[in-house]
């Protein structure tokens, strides 16, 4: 594959792939939820409502009218209660919308300040000059000033931010659109609701991975415009895009875990165990808060996430790849092999996405989770023969790689090895995380068998759980490690990742599936609609609560090989040869390494626990002093519930991100790059196994409660119904394990990633004036 046919297949797939999300969206957006207000009638003075469905036929949403579709039931889901639908989906949509904006003020004084920090750092590494320096891998060549790399670092940075707000935002704003119409299309059949939800995180997906890939490749063929040959310099300036947009990640994460969590132990601890009321009661407070936390935290932070690891992963790759044979050659094809893998993988999550919506469309609502998971198979399946023809089309042969200060000789199927493993451990990831974590199996069955005795034991045996959890999922990581590396050295474990990353789509429309049926069964629930659509949108959820947790499982075995992969390019960039883990200054920075993932996770739920001790006090307020809250005569005042979750996410949100942003720059600055190089290790092992407990207790526990809710086996007949001893023991557990699996868990692979990509990207400041205490 030649220069200009890289050129032309790399934007071609991401055009691709943003038409097929626009034509994802027209289609969902066919499933009309409009309002109008003719005189005379409405409901009690509401507007009434109409729907659409997908042969365009206008079917008025009325108890036991006209023109009802066959699978439509009468009462409950007449005018009133679609009426309601819209008014909940527009109290969800203000509210996310109101935090984000809120929460992009605080991102963008944040970003620009970061910038100038990154600005004066990089710039200093030559005292500002803007002479030519000699290229520190090519030999007898010159390369740009390091000023110029802090100005081009500094804008990819920027872009990065951008890209990634944009991602999370457009995320949200598709959540938001599609979750009042999931609800809608349930009373045609349960395969209605599955498309337009799975449909709707398909456009998540696209959009995501389109516009990463887009932006990059654009930012690469600018930035060239100034750098021309010196590519050590242009693919060192790109390293500040990864860091931009993990940095967004991180607030995204923590602020939106925070926001979420603390509205959902609220809604739990007083709805659920108190007062016996149904999950997601119009007459709970936080009800609303916590749906809207579904939104800006599962959505708008997993899709900043995702995207963090794509960019960095790619980044690492470009870098490494710059400095090989490959950037000497000026082989631009075999330079951009990880653009052309992320290429191929949009087209292949296209293709895999139709074997859901139109080849074989879901019938049942056993067909449900099967559905989603063919979805990981095949995508896994056919990126691999997809990984394949890439690789003999734009890489030599044999080419030569950089390995910390030698050259190692790879061959181009050593290369497709390294995409292929990684792949498939994220899939094999995927399936340990469903075992411990759906309660088809028995982990999670035992755990809710463990709920008779009360709430300690529930606690202690899904601990356990998340424990034995990491076994399987650290071993495949292990692996993936050793095979990438010796075939292909650092390149290849940052390729490794590139391949469990790039059936991002994919992933991304079966994680944004998951809380977009969720917001779908809060709205049936509180529009008062039929028992029968709650029971198509709770199967919707339960197979998303599974996905979820594989999503997670897959995010941070991605970010462990990411992290890697970072840093080995910043041992690289750094000049160093050898990382001595006897060496005092490395073993000591290992040390404090593995214990940043502790504290971060002890200040992440401590926000948590604060944030749900005054949504509980505010929820217990309003239930004791407004009239008639109880018995659903009265409304709730649900804008102080979330009020109370935007401060505290906003407040809460800042230490950890310094934490996480500053333990590096102190620790290059002050005690030099091996330090540094042993935090990071640190941070890596420890963070990695953290994340993995921590998720899959929280998911065990979730699903152990909803295993009991369901009755679906005799087994858990004898331990519910709602409202028993054994059901409030598991939402205690349940309770205990939403900060770790959506806040704490979710966040340490930010953590562990970001350290890494922002000690790469300061690399160059930390060689020439680090280690101002130790050196």
């Amino acid at each position: 594959m030649g220069f200009s046919a890289a050129d032309a297949v790399i934007p071609a797939c991401a055009v691709i792939g943003i038409a097929f999300a626009l034509w994802q969206w027209f289609l969902v957006a066919k499933v009309k939820v409009s309002a109008y207000a003719p005189a005379g009638n409405g409901v009690h003075g509401r507007p009434v409502f109409r729907t659409e469905d997908e042969d365009g036929e206008d079917a008025r949403m009325g108890g036991g009218g006209g023109g009802e579709s066959d699978d439509e039931e009468d009462g409950g889901d007449g005018p009133a209660a679609v009426a309601r639908c819209a008014e909940v989906q527009n109290a969800i949509s203000v509210g996310a919308n109101s935090f984000l904006f809120t929460q992009y003020k605080y991102l963008a004084a944040f970003t620009v300040i970061f910038a100038v920090v990154i600005f004066l750092f990089l710039g200093s590494v030559h005292r500002f000059s803007t002479a030519s320096q000699p290229c520190q891998y090519t030999k007898g060549k010159t390369c740009k000033p390091a000023l110029a790399n802090a100005v081009f670092t500094t804008i990819a940075f920027l872009l990065g931010a951008v890209t990634s707000v944009v991602s999370g935002f457009l995320g949200m704003r598709i959540a938001t659109f599609a979750n009042a119409r999931t609800t809608l299309e349930a009373r045609r059949g349960i395969g209605a609701a599955f498309a337009t939800a799975f449909r709707s995180g398909a456009v998540m997906g696209f959009l995501l991975s389109s516009l990463g890939l887009l932006v990059l490749y654009v930012a690469i063929k600018l930035f060239g415009l100034y750098y021309h040959d010196d590519w050590e310099g242009l693919y060192e300036s790109i390293t500040g895009y990864g860091l931009g947009g993990s940095s967004m990640a991180l607030f995204g994460r923590v602020g939106g875990g925070i926001y979420t969590k603390a509205a959902d132990v609220g809604a739990d601890l007083v709805g659920k165990v108190e007062r016996n009321i149904p999950e997601d009661d119009p007459r709970n407070p936080a009800v609303i808060a916590d749906n809207v936390g579904d939104n800006v935290g599962d959505i708008a932070g997993m899709g900043s996430d995702l995207f963090g690891s794509y960019a960095e992963s790619t980044c690492a790759a470009l870098f490494v790849a710059s400095i090989s044979s490959f950037g000497a050659d000026h082989d631009f094809a075999a330079v951009c092999y990880p653009l052309l893998i992320s290429s191929a993988g949009l087209v292949v999550c296209l293709v895999t996405t139709l074997f859901a919506t139109d080849f074989f469309k879901v019938k049942t609502v056993r067909g449900v989770a099967p559905a989603l998971k063919l979805q990981l198979v095949i995508s896994t399946a056919l990126m691999t023969v997809a990984a394949l023809v890439v690789t003999f089309a734009a890489l030599p042969a044999k080419f030569t790689m950089f390995d910390f200060g030698e050259q190692k000789q790879v061959k181009n199927w050593h290369v497709f090895f390294c995409v292929a493993i990684g792949l498939w451990a994220g899939l094999a990831i995927g399936f340990i995380t469903e075992y411990f974590t759906s309660n088809a199996y028995s982990p999670v069955r035992d755990v809710a068998d463990s709920c008779r005795t009360g709430a300690a034991t529930n606690v202690i045996f899904g601990l356990a759980l998340g424990y034995k959890s990491v076994i399987v999922p650290v071993l495949a990581i292990a692996v993936s490690i050793y095979v990438s590396f010796t075939l292909a050295s650092i390149y290849g474990i940052a390729i490794a990742a590139l391949g469990m990353l790039s059936t991002v789509a994919t992933g991304l429309a079966i994680d944004a599936y998951g809380p977009i049926s969720d917001n779908a069964g809060g709205i049936a629930e509180m529009a008062g609609m039929s028992r029968r659509i709650r029971q198509r949108t709770d199967a919707l959820d339960a197979a998303g609560n599974t996905t979820a947790a594989i999503g997670k499982g897959f995010a941070i075995g991605s970010a462990a090989l990411v992290s890697l992969a970072l840093f080995g390019a910043f041992v690289s960039r750094a000049g160093v040869t050898v990382i001595n883990v006897l060496s005092p200054k490395v073993f000591a920075g290992m040390l404090a390494g593995g214990m940043l993932p502790y504290w971060f996770s002890a200040m992440t739920m401590k926000s948590v626990g604060s944030a749900a001790l005054k949504m509980v006090e505010e929820v217990r307020r309003q239930f004791s002093t407004i009239p008639g809250l109880m018995e659903g005569r009265a409304t709730p005042d649900y804008a102080s519930c979330v009020r109370i979750s935007t401060d505290a996410s906003l407040r809460e949100m800042m230490p950890p991100g310094a934490l996480v942003l500053l333990a590096p720059l102190v620790v290059g600055t002050f005690f030099g790059v091996h330090a540094l190089a042993g935090l990071l290790a640190g941070a890596l092992v420890s963070g990695v196994q953290v994340a993995i407990s921590a998720s899959n207790s929280g998911g065990a526990w979730d699903n152990a409660k909803k295993y009991i809710e369901a009755g679906a086996s005799e087994h858990a007949k004898s331990l519910g119904p709602k409202g028993s001893e054994a059901h409030k023991a598991a939402v205690i557990g349940d309770t205990i394990g939403d900060p770790l699996k959506d806040t704490s868990g979710p966040s340490l692979n930010i953590l562990i990633k970001l350290m890494a990509v922002e000690s790469l990207v300061f690399a160059p400041f930390f060689a020439a004036h680090g280690g101002l205490i130790i050196n």
